[in-house]
């Protein structure tokens, strides 16, 4: 009699299917060990291997945004002299040869929305002050992907026969390899812009300020 009832229960007791992993017990506990999922290509898994993998991703990307504080965000320069400012008029070489002339023909391309074009002479000036080749391979692809990347904002105008001698010269770049681009791009500012900040207000003022100083010294 016993017998038959616990025959009777086992076919009342539904049976248990076994699921992959149940051995392991609930999620988090058992004997699972903290790369249990390394064997998992599952995209949504949350565990420890992808937040190491995440980890590293944000480390790199932080180096790469670290060596981009290299270039000058701001040259120092010292209050300009009346006399310099006046040179300034004479031309567009003297205004870019001290820190002052392009620090403020900068602010003035600012207004423009072309700051690019300083920004990028003045890299490719940084660029020309390096020796390491390891330095310079990846100022040089930063430069590229700020300022030659058709994908950039911060995209300069070149023409297609520039382009494509510093894209082939990528391959193993060295110190010049802007050198075409940044004379085009001087060239640029000196016909375009120079002319319209000689009779902007910002320089005018400056001039005015400069001069009413000197006078009442």
């Amino acid at each position: 009699m016993g017998s038959e009832r616990v025959e009777m229960r086992k076919r009342q007791t539904p049976a248990t299917p076994e699921t992959p992993g149940s051995a392991l017990g609930p999620l988090g506990t058992g004997n699972r060990g903290s790369n249990a999922c390394c064997f998992c290509w599952c995209c949504c898994c949350s565990c420890s291997c992808l937040t190491v993998r995440n980890q590293e991703e944000q480390r790199a990307t932080g180096a790469s945004h670290e060596l981009r504080t290299d270039f000058p965000i701001c040259e120092e320069s010292p209050t300009p002299t009346l006399e310099e400012v006046s040179a300034w008029a004479q031309s567009f070489d003297k205004l870019m040869i001290t820190p002052a002339g392009r620090n403020a023909f900068r602010e003035f391309l600012r207004t423009e929305f072309s700051e690019e074009n300083m920004l990028f002479w003045m890299a490719c000036e940084e660029l020309k002050k390096e020796a390491n080749k390891n330095i310079i391979e990846e100022k040089a692809r930063i430069i590229y992907e700020d300022y030659i990347s058709i994908l950039s904002p911060k995209e300069v105008s070149l023409d297609s026969g520039v382009r494509e001698i510093i894209n082939r010269n990528m391959l193993e770049p060295s110190q010049h390899i802007f050198d075409d681009a940044q004379l085009q791009i001087y060239t640029l500012m000196h016909r375009d812009s120079y002319p319209r900040f000689m009779n902007s207000a910002l320089y005018k003022d400056l001039l005015q300020s400069l001069s009413e100083k000197s006078a009442e010294a």
